[in-house]
């Protein structure tokens, strides 16, 4: 399944960032690397952040390991997650 709308890539979106939180390695990492607090990441996802999501399929684009594992975990192939991303920056 690939996003053919913002509705579908933010929900994706939405799916990834739960995969990636779940995990604590890669969810400190992924707080570390892009300087977002936690209280901030829960506003930003209550808020539907766009850049947010956008922000979050570029982490786990930078580190395959991670792509694939969110990928796998969701039953999409990493290109869904990657045209999530393009799908929210449009």
């Amino acid at each position: 399944m690939f996003p053919s709308t913002t509705n579908d890539a933010e929900a994706l979106a939405l799916s990834a960032l739960t995969q990636t939180l779940a995990d604590e390695r890669r969810a400190q990492r992924f707080l570390d690397l892009t300087g977002i607090e936690t209280i901030s990441l829960r506003q930003r996802v209550a808020d539907g952040d766009r850049t947010l999501f956008a922000a979050l399929f570029d982490f786990l684009e930078a580190h395959e390991p991670d792509l694939i594992a969110v990928a796998s975990a969701l039953a999409v192939r990493p290109e869904a997650l990657i045209a999530a991303r393009e799908v929210l920056e449009r």
